[in-house]
């Protein structure tokens, strides 16, 4: 697509071998937005949450659109009681992203990628591309072959109002 932006995701889902589009809109305020200007069901628009583990030591979690985080899960998965999210300027300096514009593709560093179960069965997801507004559609079993992710049931349905 000419109008994408160059982006280090754009560069390395590039050289992933795995079939993608990349979608342009203009940024969105909410998640709904931006699922309704990429054409894609809420559930299909994965959220990159940043969390660390330990000192220099981080994974990325895939939260699909309508779920949130399950710290328990996530902390069983990983073996650990001790899991934090680190603020703006830590998640930038770790990934090379600001927050709102962070994926697993093309970061600073390879942390390892979480990606929850839910998608698995999905036809497309969509996953930032490093830049606001910017994303990559592409199957579910490509996602998880580019980028190693773990499939983990890891979230829980949001609750309306909470």
């Amino acid at each position: 697509m000419t109008d994408a932006p160059d982006t280090p995701a754009l560069r390395a889902i590039a050289g992933s071998g795995v079939a993608y589009r990349v979608v342009v809109t203009e940024p969105a305020r909410s998640a709904e937005e931006s699922a309704e200007w990429q054409g894609v069901e809420l559930g299909s628009l994965l959220r990159t949450i940043v969390v660390r583990r330990a000192e220099d030591d981080y994974v990325f979690v895939l939260v699909p659109g309508g779920r949130r985080f399950d710290w328990p899960k996530l902390r069983s998965h990983l073996g650990t009681n001790r899991l934090s999210l680190p603020d703006a300027d830590e998640a930038k300096a770790v990934t090379g992203y600001p927050r709102g514009a962070i994926t697993p593709f093309g970061s600073e560093r390879p942390w390892p990628v979480i990606a929850d179960a839910s998608i698995e069965e999905l036809p497309l997801v969509a996953i930032g591309g490093g830049r606001r507004g910017v994303n990559l559609h592409l199957a579910p079993a490509d996602l998880v072959a580019a980028t190693g992710a773990a499939l983990v049931d890891v979230t829980q349905p949001e609750t309306p109002g909470g």
